[in-house]
């Protein structure tokens, strides 16, 4: 059996740190689908801050060209954070990935995620305008997983959110304890549907959680220079999306805001039936 991971820092392992590099829940889950008369071959294609287009054009043939049986594509959380973003492209290069890599009838994981401003806590106006981006992305890959047939991860949940005991110091990333519940509850899914002949990866860590002051030596350190490329990329139309929010919400018609984010990811997901479509790769 040959598992094959596309996506980005998520599916790289960031968080999970084994024997000075990254191991992450698709490993953890790729122990999981095999049998001593069946191994599994895992190959890992997933990078940090790699975006659908990042996938669509690298990863996706590389993937394609391994012929794999399962294969994992978890992606998106990097677009929300860019000026570019544009849930149409985001649609037409997942649909265009996931009927890529079933097209020899591999099983596809899917998973929707949590918006990257309750994560990092941002203040409302701010995390608003994010949260949206992510449930638009979200409700993308919850209709394109149904078309394609995946084996779809509810990963999006307030629970999932809530509990700091299964996130990393930077407060974006699993840490052990969130990786393994992650590849559990794939594991799960996958067995309920005869797919999973492994045992389920165990939930508890091995090594103990980050202390409080790991938090804030990953902002003096890294953190700084992530959150410093983020914000050039961002910040200037975060800060207009902030200022269009607390006018609506003077208003009172910040639900309409809502409905148009809403009707952005119905009309892209409609327009997927069109012949001849152009994708940004870069």
């Amino acid at each position: 059996m040959t598992f094959v991971a596309l996506g980005d820092s998520l599916t790289q392992g960031v968080g999970d740190p084994v024997d000075g590099a990254w191991r992450g829940w698709a490993a953890l889950l790729a122990a999981g689908l095999g049998t001593p008369q069946r191994p599994v071959e895992f190959h890992n294609l997933a990078v940090s801050g790699a975006q659908t287009c990042d996938v669509h054009a690298r990863q996706t043939p590389r993937a394609v060209a391994l012929r794999p049986d399962v294969v994992s594509v978890v992606v998106g959380v990097n677009d929300t954070l860019r000026r570019t973003f544009d849930i149409r492209a985001v649609a037409v290069r997942l649909d265009e990935v996931y009927g890529a890599v079933t097209a020899d009838s591999a099983v596809l994981l899917t998973a929707c995620m949590p918006d990257p401003g309750a994560m990092l806590g941002l203040p409302g106006a701010l995390g608003r305008p994010l949260a949206r981006r992510q449930r638009a992305v979200n409700a993308v890959v919850h209709a394109l997983s149904e078309r394609h047939g995946a084996v779809h991860l509810h990963a999006a949940d307030e629970e999932w959110v809530a509990d700091r005991a299964l996130w990393s110091a930077d407060r974006l990333h699993p840490g052990e304890r969130g990786h393994r519940v992650f590849a559990a509850r794939f594991h799960a899914l996958l067995a309920a549907a005869g797919l999973a002949p492994g045992p389920a990866p165990a939930v508890e860590p091995e090594l103990p959680p980050p202390a409080a002051s790991a938090s804030l030596l990953w902002l003096a350190t890294a953190g700084t220079g992530w959150i410093a490329r983020r914000c050039t990329d961002l910040l200037p139309q975060l800060l207009g999306l902030a200022v269009e929010e607390v006018r609506h919400q003077v208003r009172g018609t910040s639900g309409g805001l809502d409905v148009r984010d809403a009707h952005a990811a119905a009309v892209a997901l409609a327009g997927l039936g069109t012949a001849e479509r152009q994708v940004e790769a870069a």
